[in-house]
């Protein structure tokens, strides 16, 4: 008995400069510039939301925030470096739904997503709609089964890429509607709408923001929001849902951290993101985007993000997806 009072004494002894550390980590921080990694080339959705949301985190902590570009491997690569990074608070990365994807389309991931890495918050995201080509005659979700039935593999979807959002949501909407579209990915959504825009694709998941001006005059056909109800950006637009079909799709940005960064600077963050949401500069790019914006807990982050696994880790096993 007085030895493991004895051992039990030395580990108490053994772990408190430890916890002291953390602790006075987190009540001296920022006192340095932080860095936010963007596993995407500059430009794109999540690029933009991690630079104004890393704009107004400058303004509120006092310190610069750094954002990082490193894209490849869908997002793997500069995922890949933010885990690795210390855990300390002052290196996130602004990820996508790719981050949740990826833990069921690839296989030999260099970083474990829910064990390497924290959930600190969900900042917005962009509404899909689906589109096609005038040219293509389709007007409505039955339109389009009709017309997959009547010509097997004729109907093509184009997408962001291997295993973004508009790829896996095509390939739920076959699954859903009990036909065969054949995939055609992209590097990125712009030379993806170029192609529908020119009718060599069929039908497409696009960020509303971006297909708006297009349906509106009328280069592009509306099929329906991938929303849950008619979104306040496209009132007119019916949902694929009011059409038999309760899909939802979008894009999503969110911040995380490597894993063991203190609990307490995890926090801190998720508050200042959900400030920083509420600037009027950053509701006016949102209001202009497209975006919507999603503030939250860091535990509400974290359940989304394990829904988001389970979701896209179903749709690639039922429709047998790989990389390549």
């Amino acid at each position: 008995m007085q030895r493991r009072h004895l051992l039990q004494a030395s580990l108490a002894t053994a772990l408190t400069p430890a916890c002291g550390l953390s602790l006075a980590q987190a009540d001296r921080w920022p006192s340095k510039p932080l860095r936010i990694i963007v596993p995407f080339t500059p430009g794109g959705t999540t690029d933009l939301v991690a630079r104004l949301i890393g704009s107004e985190l400058g303004k509120q902590l006092g310190q610069s925030v750094i954002v990082e570009n490193k894209p490849g491997a869908g997002t793997v690569i500069g995922v890949d470096y933010a885990s690795k990074q210390p855990a300390d608070g002052y290196t996130l990365a602004c990820v996508a739904n790719s981050f949740t994807a990826n833990k069921t389309l690839v296989k030999s991931l260099p970083y474990d997503t829910t064990r390497d890495l924290q959930a600190v918050a969900l900042m917005g995201l962009s509404e899909h709609v689906l589109a096609t080509h005038p040219a293509s005659g389709l007007k409505t979700l039955a339109d389009l089964k009709k017309a997959a039935l009547a010509t097997p593999d004729k109907l093509t979807y184009a997408s962001f890429g291997n295993g973004t959002s508009a790829h896996l949501s095509g390939a739920l909407l076959s699954q859903m509607l009990g036909i065969d579209m054949v995939h055609i990915p992209y590097k990125g959504q712009g030379p993806a709408l170029n192609d529908l825009l020119g009718g060599q694709v069929s039908v497409m998941f696009g960020n509303w923001s971006e297909f708006r001006g297009h349906i509106e005059n009328g280069k592009l056909i509306a099929l329906g929001m991938a929303t849950p109800k008619r979104s306040r950006f496209a009132p007119n637009v019916p949902t694929l849902a009011e059409q038999g079909m309760a899909l939802e799709s979008n894009s999503w940005q969110g911040l995380i951290a490597p894993a063991g960064t203190p609990k307490a600077i995890v926090e801190r963050l998720n508050a200042e993101v959900n400030k920083a949401l509420t600037a009027p500069n950053v509701v006016e790019v949102f209001a202009k985007g497209g975006l919507v914006s999603r503030a939250g807990t860091v535990a509400q982050f974290s359940e989304f993000v394990n829904s988001e696994i389970a979701k896209y880790g179903e749709i690639i096993r039922r429709a047998n997806i790989t990389l390549g």
